[in-house]
């Protein structure tokens, strides 16, 4: 069963400090040899999807505990954002509602609880999931942007090495 909950970061000196690290850390984790990391987007009309799957072990602890997520080479965090076209050459990000499935290639379902984190100027959601050495999880996403009717879905495979 998919769930969503949100969660605030209520100390904006810290948050405005470490956001552009958390997003940072989020590109720079997918440069770096050997990390289990996928991150790419889709386009879909004036929508893009941001989404990345990585072990969670690869985030510095203090961005980890600002959003709460716990670092462990077993444990994989799934990130989604969804931002809007506009004059901005980042866009500008929205909210919406995020379901997702995870399958490994034995077909076995894995529990995605979606939660929400809103920092004022950015939207993410968020996923802890337990993984094995060299698992592969196939990744269906269901993005619904705010005053959209239906689901962008986006489907990719990742990888995860916790050696």
């Amino acid at each position: 069963m998919v769930q969503t909950s949100t969660l605030s970061l209520t100390n904006p000196p810290i948050k405005q400090r470490l956001m552009p690290l958390f997003l940072l850390v989020l590109l720079i984790v997918g440069g770096l040899p050997g990390a289990a990391w996928a991150g790419t987007s889709q386009s879909f009309g004036d929508y893009t999807i941001y989404y990345s799957a990585f072990t969670s072990d690869t985030l510095q602890p203090a961005i980890a505990k600002t959003y709460g997520i716990t670092r462990s080479k077993n444990l994989g965090l799934l990130s989604v954002s969804i931002v809007k076209k506009s004059l901005s050459p980042l866009g500008t990000p929205v909210k919406g509602k995020v379901k997702a499935e995870a399958t490994n290639l034995t077909g076995q379902l894995k529990t995605v609880d979606i939660r929400e984190v809103d920092d004022g100027s950015s939207v993410y959601y968020l996923s802890e999931i337990y993984v094995s050495h060299k698992e592969v999880l196939d990744f269906t996403l269901y993005v619904t942007p705010e005053g959209e009717s239906s689901p962008f879905v986006v489907k990719f495979r990742q990888q995860f090495y916790t050696k």
